[in-house]
C-alpha cells in the first residue's frame, strides 16, 4: 500500500523560507518521477516542481530560482525548499509519485505566507 505523507508546512512571514518533507512508503521514490504541487482556494491544483529518475527537474515559472525539489533515496524521501516566499504562494502543498501512469498523492500541509 502507497502511502505519501507531507509536513513541514506552517505560517511564515513574506521573505521567509521553509522547507516540506514528504515520506513515502510502498513506493520507491527513486525510481519514479516525484513532484510537488499547490492548491489554493478557489484554484485548481498546479504544478509546483518535478524531478525525474535521472534527475532532470523543472519548475513552474513562479517559483524557479526560489523552491529546490530534491529528494533523500536512502530515506525514500522528497523536500521541497521554499525560500523568498510570497503572500501568493500560499495553497496546501501535495507530494506527488508518478509509477505506471498512476498518481500517488499526500494528504497535504497548508503553507500559509502572510504579508
Amino acid at each position: 500500500q502507497v502511502q505519501l505523507v507531507e509536513s513541514g508546512g506552517g505560517l511564515v512571514q513574506a521573505g521567509g523560507s521553509l522547507r516540506l518533507s514528504c515520506a513515502a512508503s510502498g513506493i520507491i521514490v527513486s525510481i519514479n518521477e516525484v513532484g510537488w504541487y499547490r492548491q489554493a482556494p478557489g484554484k485548481q491544483r498546479e504544478l509546483v516542481a518535478t524531478s525525474t529518475s535521472w534527475g532532470r527537474t523543472n519548475y513552474a515559472d513562479s517559483v524557479r530560482g526560489r523552491f529546490t525539489i530534491s529528494r533523500d533515496n536512502i530515506g525514500n524521501m522528497l523536500y521541497l525548499q521554499m525560500n523568498s516566499l510570497k503572500p501568493e504562494d500560499t495553497a496546501t502543498y501535495y507530494c506527488n509519485v508518478h509509477r505506471d501512469l498512476h498518481d500517488y498523492w499526500g494528504q497535504g500541509t497548508q503553507v500559509t505566507v502572510s504579508s
